[in-house]
């Protein structure tokens, strides 16, 4: 039987592993630094909240789906599992959640509207819950070119 200190150095050496961890860490600093850049100061949420520009959500399942295929081919079932996982991650991040998004502003309004006239306090809802499309497919090419290159630099082809 494996001991934990066995089962953290096979997961050390999981290529799949190390692409998608190392994917989602550039583009969420990537996403850091365009709000910087966008917004002249730091906001702490960038590095862990949700939304912005690039998606790594689309970045980190297709740097997954582009490192499966790299490993196991792109004609392995493997590889059709990460990228139907892939697909319908980065549908959530585009739709439902950005729909999400949207009815939260909507009922923020209305708790605005109920605050100012009838002096009601409630806590307002979380609006920047998912991504535009310009945000997505530029996460999926960042993830897609992420893996190719560190597939490069450290397997060699």
């Amino acid at each position: 039987m494996d001991t934990t200190q066995d089962i953290l150095k096979e997961l050390a050496k999981n290529k799949i592993l190390f692409i998608t961890v190392y994917t989602w860490a550039i583009t969420q600093t990537l996403k850091v630094l365009t709000g910087v850049v966008r917004e002249k100061k730091f906001n702490f949420r960038w590095l862990i909240g949700t939304g912005g520009m690039p998606s790594s959500h689309a970045a980190t399942v297709s740097g997954m789906a582009t490192a499966v295929g790299l490993s196991v081919g792109f004609d392995s079932a493997m590889f059709v599992v990460a990228l139907v996982f892939a697909i319908i991650v980065i549908f959530d991040a585009q739709g439902v959640r950005r729909a999400s998004g949207k009815q939260a502003e909507v009922l923020n309004k209305m708790l605005d509207d109920i605050y100012w006239k009838k002096h009601i306090q409630e806590d307002r809802l979380k609006e920047l819950l998912g991504h535009t499309p310009v945000e997505v497919l530029v996460g999926i090419a960042s993830g897609i070119i992420f893996a190719l290159l560190l597939w490069r630099a450290y397997y060699g082809g």
